[in-house]
């Protein structure tokens, strides 16, 4: 299963990277990093079929995560796109449910809880 993380944090790579590192190993899970959202887009542009999921967080500068959920979903409409947000504000929450999002998760991200509904995704 090919996943993309967007996050406008570097060290997410490295975070998500050891988290799954057995997933990984296993041949399980794919994971790909944007480190915008403009940059996410340019990824499913190109290899828009490879991708099962996207996990994107919400505060990002340039294109945030809203926006990009808005753009995926209006493109790439059956791709399943999950929101990453530090902040449990009820305003994002209701926008990215209506935007489309499949799932919505407050930081810090409980990986085991993550991991679980991804290999249930797959």
């Amino acid at each position: 299963m090919k996943v993309m993380i967007v996050d406008d944090e570097q060290d997410v790579k490295l975070l998500f990277q050891q988290k799954f590192r057995k997933e990984i190993r296993a041949g399980k899970i794919d994971l790909s990093f944007a480190f915008s959202g403009e940059s996410a887009l340019q990824h499913l542009e190109n290899e828009c079929h490879d991708y099962a999921l996207v996990l994107s967080d919400i505060n990002m500068p340039g294109m945030n995560g809203l926006e990009l959920l808005r753009t995926i979903k209006e493109k790439f409409s059956s791709l399943s796109v999950w929101m990453i947000t530090a902040y449990g504000d009820d305003q994002n929450y209701r926008q990215a449910i209506e935007y489309g999002c499949s799932d919505y998760m407050t930081k810090p991200l409980d990986f085991d809880s993550l991991k679980e509904k991804i290999m249930q995704n797959s």
